[in-house]
């Protein structure tokens, strides 16, 4: 019995496009999202908050 296997030209191509088009779907998401007051606000508040240095000693450093 001969086993014939089909040509996978184009598969890799084909999984980069599905990719791709997972990857514009989750921006898409994204931009609707922070286009919210309110997880911008979050955003904001957690960066500065990752950005700001707070002494646990309360000492001032030279």
């Amino acid at each position: 019995m001969k086993v014939q296997f089909k040509s996978e030209a184009g598969a890799a191509t084909a999984e980069y496009a599905i990719a791709t088009m997972a990857a514009v779907g989750f921006a898409g998401l994204l931009v609707v999202i922070m286009r919210s007051d309110e997880v911008r606000q979050i955003l904001f508040d957690l960066v500065r908050s990752a950005l700001t240095f707070n002494n646990p000693n309360g000492q001032a450093t030279p």
